[in-house]
């Protein structure tokens, strides 16, 4: 009976674990998933120890520990810079300081055009080594099927930022201009081929 049930529940861990981890949904999120794993590689272990079968008892143990260091990473010290960034942000926001956001939380921030069509999602953000300011953002938008993106380079000057969102100043049009990014092969500095007469900057 044990052994069954512990036959259905390792896979099934397993996969949902997989799923909660590749989501990179944050610390958190990502910490509970190696707890599943934990489940999954504990009940592998069973079936291995019960079966007879020394390779996938031996293997589990191994990836019982591994998982037991993705819990300590992501639901302990990875979850406290998180938790740290997003409590700053929360008192900056009821200060009369300037509001700010966790650099960490550039990853994903969407971008929009000034008419609030959206664009894509930020990727990276590239910073001068000198001043710690942001030199250009890379930026991934949709094309053709859901699962192509291409990416592309924005001046920083060229972004308005924002809280929930960060908005072009340029032109979709424009936006769409700008060369693909080559895999491996970003440019040194931003681009200069964007329009560079806008008021706001």
């Amino acid at each position: 009976m044990v052994q069954t049930m512990a036959e259905w529940i390792a896979p099934a861990a397993t996969m949902i674990a997989a799923m909660m981890t590749a989501a990179n949904l944050g610390a958190r999120f990502t910490g509970w998933g190696f707890v599943v794993f934990l489940i999954g590689s504990l009940c592998w272990s069973l079936v291995g120890f019960t079966t007879g079968q020394a390779n996938l008892l031996t293997t589990n143990i191994f990836l019982t520990l591994v998982n037991a260091i993705g819990i300590w990473r992501w639901l302990g010290r990875q979850r406290v810079y998180e938790d740290g960034g997003k409590s700053a942000v929360v008192a900056s926001s009821r200060s009369a300081a300037p509001t700010l956001f966790s650099a960490t939380s550039v990853c994903g921030f969407q971008i929009v055009d000034e008419q609030g069509e959206k664009i894509g999602k930020a990727v990276e953000a590239l910073l001068e080594c000198a001043t710690g300011q942001i030199s250009y953002i890379v930026i991934a938008s949709s094309e053709g099927p859901a699962i192509a993106e291409a990416l592309r380079a924005v001046p920083r000057a060229s972004v308005a930022f924002g809280c929930e969102q960060w908005t072009l100043r340029i032109t979709k049009e424009e936006f769409e201009a700008l060369p693909p990014l080559e895999d491996g092969e970003w440019p040194a500095h931003a681009p200069a081929n964007v329009r560079n007469d806008d008021p706001r900057r």
